[in-house]
């Protein structure tokens, strides 16, 4: 049996998403995303590469995994989101808040 040592964390989980981040998507991806919380990494990065547009639903979800992160010790990172994605978290006053590379 492995004791609950910070050691035992995972060090960094990376997620694709290739698709519209919109109030139809979030659901399935707030799932994931929580779930990739749950197995307490250090920095949960999230790559908007290909992600050519988030809503109001997305940013909110994105919040919230970043709470989460953050109440745990983590670290939610937001990877290279495409100029509209990046003008859109602008616009939404929250690229002061999510941790964007």
């Amino acid at each position: 049996m492995h004791s609950g040592t910070a050691d035992a964390a995972t060090p960094t989980i990376e997620i694709v998403i290739r698709e519209e981040l919109d109030a139809a998507s979030v659901p399935r991806f707030a799932a994931l995303l929580h779930e990739a919380a749950d197995l307490g990494p250090d920095h949960l990065v999230v790559d908007l590469t290909e992600c050519p547009f988030v809503d109001a639903a997305a940013i909110g979800m994105l919040l919230d995994v970043h709470r989460r992160m953050f109440v745990a010790g983590g670290r939610l990172t937001l990877r290279s989101p495409g100029p509209r994605v990046t003008r859109t978290l602008r616009l939404a006053r929250v690229s002061n808040v999510l941790h964007v590379q």
